[in-house]
């Protein structure tokens, strides 16, 4: 009869061991895509930067434009952990300020503070677009969550009590989701030269003075 605890060690060795690798992966990605563009990095060269089999670059991968959408979020997160953004503190205590200004400039500043590793990332995708399908749709998916996540927080502005007379949810949401479009960071900032800080500001002015009283 076989060990029950020789199997669960076996398990667990083998899902630590996938985890290693994934992050390998990730970090030769990222590194990739931001040297080498979407379209100059392949897969095998990933593997070989990472110290694994293409194969197993593949089995936790399925194509390039989801390692992409992979090495973003990520990045956005900051780690590999199965919490989602939603579920991370700087949400939890976004939506515990009650004053809706100071909300927006929390939010802000998180944002300011990630967007020079997260937004070059995004750009990749939606440059990468045009010409791959599979990339689209990772550009369409970052958009919807985007959109998801702007929706949230209009209704988290809106609860306050604090947004004009006359502003609908979905007004609220489209005028968050514009301001934090990647476009706005790649004119101020890398095609400025604007410090991410001072970008945060701007935003956080535009949107104060967009949606509230």
């Amino acid at each position: 009869m076989s060990d029950p605890v020789k199997r669960r060690y076996d398990t667990s060795r083998r899902q630590e061991q996938a985890r290693e690798n994934r992050r390998r992966i990730l970090t030769a990605a990222s590194g990739l895509f931001r040297e080498k563009g979407y379209a100059g990095t392949a897969m095998p060269e990933v593997a070989k930067v990472a110290g694994v089999a293409v194969q197993t670059v593949y089995k936790a991968f399925a194509n390039k434009a989801t390692l992409l959408k992979a090495v973003f979020d990520v990045t956005l997160a900051g780690d590999d952990e199965d919490v989602p953004i939603a579920g991370r503190d700087f949400i939890a205590a976004i939506q515990a300020e009650p004053d809706a200004a100071r909300k927006i400039g929390m939010y802000l500043e998180h944002l300011a503070a990630v967007a020079p590793a997260v937004t070059p990332v995004q750009l990749l995708a939606r440059d990468a677009a045009a010409a791959d399908p599979a990339a689209a749709e990772v550009w369409r998916q970052m958009r919807r969550e985007t959109l998801t996540a702007m929706t949230y927080f209009a209704a988290d502005l809106l609860a306050t009590g604090q947004v004009k007379p006359g502003l609908a949810a979905d007004d609220v949401r489209d005028v968050l989701w514009t301001y934090h479009g990647p476009e706005q960071y790649e004119l101020l900032c890398l095609e400025r030269g604007w410090p991410p800080e001072r970008y945060g500001q701007f935003l956080r002015d535009a949107i104060v003075a967009a949606v509230l009283v």
